[in-house]
């Protein structure tokens, strides 16, 4: 899944339930609940086993999103009334993502990252990037509604 509904999912869990001891752990666990929802993006695995490197379309497509991420989820934790909480939701409902780009875009062949790349590689319902790119904006629409229920 894109970082950008990974990242509203964990603004709106943080949202709507702002006890950090609550949402924080549910923002983490919020990724690997969202990737099992159909859903497309850049395949780094396979373009750097068959290509020997990243894309210039995947890195586009990566520095895009992150930055709308970034922005969008900066915003919503700014406009919250609970910056430091939402703020966190948002990274580590995206930090299994983050811990491996050292791994694709420093080279660094480190164990636990590719244990946590494998990992992710076979709990993902990977579809056509049409269908997979609807899904995701189904999921921020419905992240947006929350928090803006919430706020």
């Amino acid at each position: 899944m894109l970082e950008l509904p990974h990242v509203l999912v964990g603004a709106a869990i943080a949202t709507a339930i702002p006890d950090p001891r609550i949402s924080l752990p549910l923002a983490l666990l919020s990724h690997f609940v969202t990737d099992y929802i159909p859903h497309w993006n850049p395949h780094l695995n396979t373009e750097l086993k068959t290509a020997g490197q990243i894309s210039t379309r995947s890195k586009i497509i990566i520095l895009a999103d992150a930055g709308a991420a970034l922005t969008l989820g900066t915003y919503i934790a700014a406009t919250s009334g609970n910056f430091l909480v939402v703020m966190a939701a948002c990274f580590l409902a995206v930090l299994p993502d983050v811990a491996e780009i050292p791994y694709y875009f420093l080279g660094m062949k480190v164990g636990w990252i590719e244990k946590l790349i494998a990992w992710q590689g076979t709990h993902q319902w990977n579809v056509r990037p049409v269908f997979g790119i609807l899904f995701q904006i189904l999921v921020i629409l419905l992240s947006l509604m929350v928090i803006r229920s919430h706020s």
